[in-house]
């Protein structure tokens, strides 16, 4: 349960405006408390239990958010960017107000599963590369893969730097169009691709699908997010 917390506070972080923007609702006397008018913007209230309303409206507050996004090619995964857009410009206000980042990245021209919270600890957990937490991604080659390619995976691919990776699996999924499933544990700097480039293939299409036991949303088209349910998010913290 949250402790106390001052009313400028939460109606800022409810999208209600800045500081001094919540400071004029306070002084017009639309902010009540249980029914009560709160006539100081420093008074305390607790979001669990208090009955938080602006001008008869109550006030739904969260202090931990957790999307849903299928991140659109040529999207930066940033919470700010001065050249490009980034995934955070897609969001709506209400979820744009709670400070939301992506956990981990999806390069710029790769499409698919991207999370965004602003729960730290949830997104540690996702992306410690202790915790070895699975990602699938879907790509299309310019050759099919072989049996060799396959072995190779699942031995570890050495990758243009040195850097040798963990063990990953290379799965054939449409031979006629060249389309494979990828699933690693780790989040190297542009490693699908690299890893490809290694065995001799190109890739020319890649999406993530799955993070964990969580999959791609198939009714997000992509620019499009959600909430995630609770089952979602325990099942990513047990991941």
């Amino acid at each position: 349960m949250r402790s106390r917390m001052r009313i400028d506070k939460l109606l800022a972080h409810t999208g209600y405006g800045t500081r001094t923007e919540v400071k004029k609702l306070v002084k017009q006397g639309a902010v009540e408390a249980d029914g009560k008018k709160i006539k100081s913007f420093s008074a305390q209230v607790n979001p669990d239990k208090d009955v938080i309303t602006v001008k008869g409206e109550p006030v739904e507050y969260r202090e931990f958010v957790y999307l849903m996004m299928n991140k659109p090619q040529g999207v930066i995964s940033a919470t700010e960017d001065d050249m490009h857009e980034t995934v955070v410009n897609i969001l709506e206000w209400d979820d744009l107000v709670r400070r939301p980042f992506p956990v981990g990245r999806l390069d710029k021209d790769t499409e698919g599963l991207l999370i965004l919270t602003n729960d730290g600890k949830f997104a540690h957990g996702i992306t410690s590369p202790k915790k070895h937490v699975a990602k699938v991604y879907e790509a299309v080659l310019d050759e099919n893969v072989t049996e060799e390619d396959k072995k190779a995976f699942t031995q570890g691919i050495v990758l243009d730097d040195g850097y040798e990776t963990k063990p990953a699996v290379l799965e054939e999924v449409d031979e006629a169009e060249k389309l494979v499933h990828i699933t690693i544990s780790e989040g190297k700097f542009h490693q699908v691709k690299r890893m490809c480039h290694a065995v001799g293939k190109e890739v020319l299409f890649l999406k993530r699908i799955q993070i964990g036991s969580i999959s791609l949303d198939p009714k997000l088209k992509p620019g499009e997010y959600r909430d995630l349910r609770e089952e979602e998010i325990e099942e990513l913290q047990n991941s």
